[in-house]
């Protein structure tokens, strides 16, 4: 199918937000896939790697945004730079290792060499074979247009008109503080913990990226063998103490910016969301994190963040195990998924102990719940590749117009529209918001388009 010569019309044909179709056509379709590259991950913010993975000078992690291949390093100034990892002589790459410590990059095919800032700096036979012509300054590395570090989290941008990146998260930062800072209430007192977990799904990246919309229709059927172990730590069977037993759950979603999630709302006598039975020394601490956060946040304090989605592919999880989630696209087929796991950096070292061995045995590909999911996107994304099969859409109808923006709650005013999922049970509100932004992104010609909201569709989309 050629969009563009059917106009692209993104939101009228493929993504109906307001009714809650969206045609299978977006999941399989090889032209759509190559025009989503250009028109989403090369304008959005992308999570690329975490300040604790380079706390040095030389320090690099090599990381990607969207197919690009990149290398987050700090200079020899102490700045954080992202590097697209290609030569400017033939592409080859820059880096070839995952993470480390460089003087430079020096490229093995031809030996064109780059300072960490990205300058060009050494090419072999520059008198004899470019009689000193070379335009040195011209071939640095290309890197991204926009770096931000927000509470120890890298993002980036490519596009030098896209929105400061507290503009592109707007009211959204309050969810996203919920992974990103201490379970004491600290701002951005988080670290990763071990290395980065890495593996690959048959499935275009949006199915992994409308799960962590706030999927909560899936959890208690794919995932029931997961709750009756009980694999949460020091719990058998039933959580008799858990915040989904004993809270009031809201979905929320951003339509104008495509950011989702969900929260928790703790009653005010409840100290802690986890008992944490089979180890007092980590049961503890989060009780005094717990009263801590209390103390400095007040009443957001008593929130507690359900897995959500920064538009476009960065997955929250901000219960423990906590993480960030990236689906990186690979071809329309492909995703690579990467798992960056969280702990609070001051954390004593018998907590952060349990809690690897905890992460290991609950999350990532060797973990109990992401082989439930990566069944379910692999079976259906197989199952839409058909000619019959992508003549039917997808349906999102479930909470059609039943979000509230800016809901006032038990003393709280949670932004965003909320969906109140102890009444209904189960919303699709933040799907819709999500592939109504990327149709947005899809349509949109440039950065100026895409800032121009539409607030008519706020509760719809």
């Amino acid at each position: 199918m050629d969009m563009k010569a059917d106009g692209g019309r993104y939101r009228d044909r493929l993504v109906e937000a307001a009714s809650g179709r969206v045609q299978r056509e977006i999941f399989v379709n090889e032209d759509i896939y190559r025009e989503e590259l250009e028109r989403v991950f090369a304008r959005a913010w992308l999570f690329v790697g975490h300040e604790s993975q380079i706390p040095h000078k030389g320090d690099f992690f090599s990381s990607r945004m969207g197919e690009e291949a990149v290398v987050l390093c700090r200079d020899d100034a102490g700045r954080i730079r992202v590097l697209l990892n290609s030569c400017r002589h033939r592409g080859m790459k820059i880096c070839r290792y995952d993470e480390g410590n460089a003087r430079d990059f020096t490229c093995s095919y031809h030996a064109w060499s780059y300072r960490l800032d990205g300058t060009l700096y050494s090419v072999p036979l520059l008198k004899e074979a470019y009689q000193g012509k070379l335009d040195m300054a011209g071939l640095s590395l290309a890197q991204a247009a926009q770096v931000f570090n927000y509470k120890g989290t890298i993002w980036a941008n490519w596009d030098r008109n896209a929105p400061a990146f507290l503009d592109y998260i707007g009211e959204y930062r309050l969810y996203l503080d919920l992974t990103l800072d201490a379970w004491d209430g600290e701002e951005g007192g988080t670290e990763v913990l071990g290395g980065v977990q890495k593996w690959k799904i048959p499935c275009n990246w949006k199915f992994h990226a409308e799960n962590f919309c706030g999927d909560r229709y899936h959890a208690t059927i794919s995932h029931a063998s997961v709750n009756i172990a009980g694999t949460r730590p020091g719990v058998k069977g039933r959580r008799d103490n858990d915040e989904r037993n004993i809270s009031r759950y809201m979905q929320t979603c951003f339509p104008e910016f495509g950011h989702a999630g969900g929260v928790y709302i703790l009653p005010r006598d409840v100290e802690t969301p986890l008992s944490y039975r089979d180890s007092p020394l980590v049961c503890e601490y989060f009780r005094e994190c717990e009263a801590k956060k209390r103390e400095k946040r007040g009443e957001l304090g008593r929130l507690i963040g359900s897995p959500g989605q920064v538009f476009p592919n960065t997955g929250l999880i901000p219960r423990q195990p906590r993480a960030l989630a990236v689906c990186h696209p690979s071809g329309p087929h492909q995703t690579e998924a990467w798992r960056w796991y969280l702990v609070d950096r001051k954390a004593p070292q018998e907590v952060k102990n349990y809690l690897v061995d905890f992460y290991v045995r609950y999350s990532g590909p060797a973990g109990m719940t992401e082989q439930d999911d990566m069944e379910n996107w692999n079976y259906a994304h197989a199952a839409s590749r058909g000619v019959i099969a992508r003549q039917h859409a997808y349906d999102y109808s479930q909470g059609l117009d039943r979000g509230v923006r800016d809901l006032f709650y038990d003393g709280l005013t949670l932004p965003g529209v909320v969906a109140d999922l102890d009444r209904d049970q189960s919303s699709e509100q933040n799907m819709r918001s999500f592939y109504g932004r990327w149709a947005d992104y899809m349509e949109a010609g440039d950065w100026s388009e895409l800032l121009v909201a539409d607030k008519d569709l706020l509760h719809t989309r």
